[in-house]
């Protein structure tokens, strides 16, 4: 089975320990057993007490579970230093496969799988470290370990709710959306819009007889109407509606909260301050409330006011970010709560918005004006480590704010207001 792997992404393992600090590891019955017979509590220097293992969800008799984690939310095998005991005892191989695979994802395609990247990692975010092209041995054990053989092929996701086709005019689709997101004669949010504006006429189209040449044809006569009514950012912003300001508001809730053990942990009293953290987002007046460490403070009205932004940053950033979900097809289908094509590229696009949002709630949080790359770099983090891995943001409510958003023309009203100067 062949695995594609993207070509303008670079990443190496930094020990930041971020991952291992975020995330809940959920393990096989076989890794438990593993990891329970390397007999850790015998260990030197290991904490009186502390459980290797937690009952994580399910019936009593077919129970999951995670590793547990420490007192500070850590994993439990975070040792001070960042680094991962079992990793440093008995070498990576022994780790639980979701510590293997990160920030790695897999997905299937035409050819086999095809690789994306979770930006929630640091490291990927700021392309650091070695070419994933020069990973393929490494990523190869770790595609025979992830994706199960599947005979027939895979099936192809559905373009729109009333559209299917065939794999090689489904990647004609990638195709057309990689090449407006190439087009650098003009700013990523022009180039964002665009699609959105095509994508629409897309999600509402059958294919039955557009196939092939045709479909391709089809496709170029969308991207250039597109680019005719789009030719560069707007002098005036467009208003964005109330509904969509309210969609708006509650996604960001969604996207800048902070789901670790140590905030599970919180009870009652963290479940309710979360849910007065929504609330205060929905109306959108007064003080944002801060989910994360890096966010002050600051009036919600102060993030509508002028910011400079390190424009070619930005694009370069995005164009990456973007260029792999796309590639990796992290964006519809079984890597995207099974949903059309369409639809889900609304919801990557969704993502230029809310981390600009972000990345403008950090710089004024150091009583600034001007965004800085590391703020849209933390706020992409922040983000991305939502994206396609919330419950709540593959939910019929969310799928109905991302349908209004796009269709009402929100959804680039955003993109002017918080994505340009």
């Amino acid at each position: 089975m062949r695995i594609e792997l993207p070509t303008i992404q670079n990443w190496s393992c930094h020990n930041c320990g971020g991952c291992c600090r975020q995330h809940l590891i959920e393990i096989t019955e076989e890794e438990r057993a593993r990891i329970e017979d390397q007999n850790w509590p015998a260990t030197e220097g290991w904490p009186v007490g502390q459980p290797i293992v937690e009952w994580h969800a399910g019936p009593s008799w077919k129970k999951r579970y995670r590793l547990a984690h420490q007192a500070d939310g850590g994993c439990v095998f975070l040792d001070k230093k960042g680094l991962c005991r079992i990793h440093a005892k008995f070498g990576e191989p022994a780790k639980p496969l979701a510590c293997r695979v990160y920030p790695y994802a897999l997905h299937p395609s035409a050819k086999g799988v095809t690789v994306s990247l979770r930006y929630s990692c640091p490291s990927v975010v700021a392309n650091k470290g070695q070419a994933v092209t020069q990973q393929r041995a490494d990523l190869e054990a770790i595609h025979q370990l992830v994706v199960p053989p599947h005979q027939g092929g895979w099936p192809v996701p559905a373009v729109s709710p009333l559209g299917r086709v065939d794999w090689p005019d489904f990647e004609q689709f990638v195709a057309a959306l990689d090449a407006d997101l190439c087009e650098r004669s003009v700013p990523i949010a022009v180039r964002i819009a665009r699609t959105i504006l095509w994508m629409n006429l897309v999600q509402e189209a059958r294919f039955d007889e557009v196939r092939g040449k045709k479909l391709r044809e089809f496709q170029q006569l969308l991207r250039a109407a597109a680019a005719q009514e789009i030719p560069g950012q707007p002098k005036e912003l467009t208003p964005v509606s109330p509904m969509g300001q309210l969609y708006f508001r509650t996604a960001l809730a969604q996207y800048a909260r902070k789901d670790t053990v140590a905030d599970l942990r919180g009870g009652w009293l963290g479940r309710w301050r979360l849910l007065k953290a929504i609330l205060q987002f929905s109306r959108g007046k007064g003080l944002i409330p801060p989910l994360q460490d890096g966010f002050r403070k600051v009036p919600f009205a102060r993030i509508d006011e002028p910011f400079h932004l390190p424009v070619a940053e930005q694009d370069e950033l995005f164009e990456r970010y973007f260029r792999v979900k796309l590639k990796g097809l992290h964006f519809c289908g079984p890597a995207y709560y099974d949903i059309p094509l369409a639809e889900g590229w609304h919801s990557l696009a969704l993502m230029l918005p809310i981390v600009s949002w972000l990345a403008r709630w950090l710089a004024a949080s150091e009583d600034r004006d001007r965004v800085e790359l590391r703020d849209l770099e933390k706020a992409l983090t922040v983000a991305d480590h939502h994206h396609g891995y919330s419950p709540a943001l593959g939910a019929p409510a969310a799928r109905k704010r991302i349908r209004s958003l796009s269709q009402t023309g929100d959804l680039q009203a955003l993109i002017w207001r918080y994505s340009t100067e």
